[in-house]
């Protein structure tokens, strides 16, 4: 399977690193199997740190590993109840999971309003859920680096 980093770095050896920002899955390596996600994240992040490039890091992982009994893996189908806690624990700063990899949908930034609406109990979860449908050490062991483009935008 391949899998898509958007980043301003040519990244062939992944790493966690301490994020300053709470993310929805917690501290880990983000992957995702959309190319143009990647690709739109690799050009977010070139802007907001001001970086020379940005590059569409590609990666193949076995699709065994999801049924690997010594991965301990954390799968979200849709977009739910279990879902939301999950995220907005993670968001907030509560969540501490361990958990080698995370599979699921992450919410795009731009739906931060939601969570707030979430969050101060204007919107129901069921509402929230609605709005919304629009890895460890051990885990990313198991990526293998492929190819990085440099975008040229």
């Amino acid at each position: 399977m391949k899998l898509y980093h958007g980043s301003p770095f040519r990244i062939e050896r992944p790493e966690i690193l301490k994020s300053e920002r709470f993310l929805d899955f917690g501290c880990g390596f983000y992957t995702t199997t959309n190319k143009d996600q990647a690709t739109r994240w690799a050009l977010i992040k070139k802007n907001r740190t001001n970086a020379k490039n940005s590059f569409l890091n590609i990666y193949e992982i076995e699709d065994s590993l999801f049924f690997d009994k010594e991965i301990n893996l954390r799968e979200f189908v849709e977009v739910d109840r279990s879902w939301l806690e999950f995220v907005m624990a993670n968001r907030q700063g509560e969540e501490m999971h361990n958990y080698d990899l995370v599979k699921g949908a992450v919410a795009d930034d731009t739906l931060y309003q939601t969570f707030i609406l979430y969050e101060s109990g204007i919107l129901s979860v069921e509402e929230t859920i609605i709005r919304l449908k629009v890895h460890t050490k051990k885990a990313i062991k198991k990526l293998n680096f492929a190819e990085a483009f440099k975008l040229s935008i």
